[in-house]
């Protein structure tokens, strides 16, 4: 889903639809882009935070079987996307990266973090996300890598 939203409602900046662009073309990708849009007009709110809450809540759980250690410290990497959104959202304040500064993006990411970490439980013992590789722990990794393709070129 926010793939989708991120394809065919935001900038045409953002790296995942420039490399569409170089796929397709800037011409096709425009055509159905706007008959995309024509056929499914969506709400300012889907568009914006949406997407941002539905990463949270996916990196949420990948996330949580997994911790770090720092300074001797164990980290549930449950937090981190969390930390991150706001982080962002703050950044954004701040004029640090390109958006806009949104406590509904803040909201919504709160909810979905919210509903991943706190009502969805798994049976994993916790792990140290560096030190035990193993086809999880690379999902998890991954994850964080694809919000990448959001990034506005």
């Amino acid at each position: 889903m926010s793939l989708f939203i991120y394809v065919f409602y935001r900038t045409d900046k953002t790296l995942i639809n420039q490399i569409i662009i170089q796929f397709v073309s800037s011409e096709n990708y425009e055509k159905l882009k706007t008959t995309i849009r024509l056929s499914l007009p969506l709400n300012k709110h889907v568009i914006y935070s949406l997407p941002e809450g539905l990463w949270v809540f996916s990196i949420t759980l990948t996330s949580k079987e997994f911790y770090l250690t720092l300074l001797n410290r164990r980290i549930h990497c449950v937090y981190i996307p969390l930390v991150y959104a706001v982080g962002l959202e703050f950044s954004q304040l701040f004029q640090v990266t390109k958006g806009r500064f949104d406590f509904f993006d803040i909201g919504i990411s709160f909810v979905c973090w919210l509903i991943a970490a706190r009502k969805i439980h798994t049976n994993q013992i916790p792990q140290n996300i560096f030190t035990m590789p193993n086809y999880n722990g690379a999902v998890c990794m991954l994850s964080y890598c694809i919000v990448y393709l959001a990034h506005v070129t």
